[in-house]
């Protein structure tokens, strides 16, 4: 999703109230939006709490700040920062987190970002984007960019829609595949994997496919056919790249309990943030059953 992260800040960037710092990342994929910012592109070298104590003043300044790195070094190393300079301030900084989830694979856990939100959103008015395929990202900017209750966190990973399907415009909430069967809501990237596998089952045991793209989950904004769904089945089953605790599997079952939905919730979640070999995301989501052979078998009991 860089290159439409780029794309959709250029436009942005005609503004001079916008400012990007980066945590010395960003190279073969931002360089037109340095070009087009000049000195208001700044490298903060590998110092990422110092990055986001600045963010934090040139926003009490008035001024648009986005701040970029790996994920893990957007909200882990600075978390400090995060909490007293923005958060608790409630300062609109935009915190750009590449590779969420096992995004960075090979690379290894301390480039894993498996409770990001969980974190984050523990914090005064944050709010949570995870753009499920790569045509989401100028829509995530525009609604990440007028938010300003508040920091925002951007989790960016990669489209993975199937070969020719074609993405539906942007919600928080959309339904990917229809079917009788129990819902599915599986958030940011991962909602794209399962599509192939789901959509080709028989109309009565398909699962209904939703996919989630904003946090924290809002009782009142829960889809009335999401809510019909679960209510008919007495079953929903959650899938995201994020660890058990702070997920969307306990937001969505507090939720439901709030409103007096009895149902069945089967949570599939991030299980380790290393094991014993090292691997790609595909292998790692594999290994923790977020994948979609893993998710049908499911399904059948």
């Amino acid at each position: 999703m860089r290159k439409q992260f780029c794309d959709a800040l250029l436009a942005r960037a005609q503004s001079p109230e916008m400012v990007f710092l980066t945590g010395d990342l960003g190279f073969m994929a931002l360089e037109p939006l340095q070009e087009r910012l000049a000195e208001r592109f700044i490298n903060a070298g590998v110092a990422e709490q110092n990055m986001v104590t600045v963010a934090a003043g040139m926003a009490r300044l008035g001024l648009d700040v986005w701040a970029y790195s790996i994920a893990p070094f957007c909200y882990a190393r600075p978390f400090e920062q995060i909490r007293n300079d923005v958060a608790f301030h409630k300062l609109p900084v935009k915190l750009v987190g590449n590779g969420g989830g096992y995004g960075y694979g090979v690379m290894g856990p301390t480039h894993h970002a498996i409770e990001d939100y969980g974190i984050l959103l523990t914090l005064p008015a944050m709010k949570v984007f995870v753009p499920v395929f790569d045509e989401d990202v100028p829509a995530v900017i525009d609604l990440a960019g007028d938010y300003t209750a508040g920091p925002a966190y951007l989790r960016l990973g990669r489209g993975e829609p199937p070969a020719g399907w074609s993405v539906p415009d942007y919600s928080t909430w959309r339904l990917l595949v229809e079917g009788d069967g129990p819902p599915v809501v599986a958030v940011g990237p991962l909602a794209g994997t399962y599509i192939a596998a789901i959509q080709n089952l028989p109309q009565g045991s398909r699962p209904a496919l939703w996919a989630l793209a904003e946090l924290p989950v809002v009782s009142d904004a829960l889809p009335a056919a999401l809510l019909a769904s679960i209510k008919r089945t007495g079953r929903i089953v959650v899938a995201e790249e994020h660890v058990q605790q702070g997920g969307v599997g306990s937001q969505l079952a507090m939720c439901l309990l709030g409103q007096g939905v009895a149902a069945r919730l089967t949570h599939l979640f991030a299980k380790a943030h290393h094991y014993e070999r090292y691997g790609s995301q595909s292998w790692l989501r594999e290994q923790s059953g977020l994948d979609a052979k893993t998710l049908l078998a499911l399904l059948e009991n």
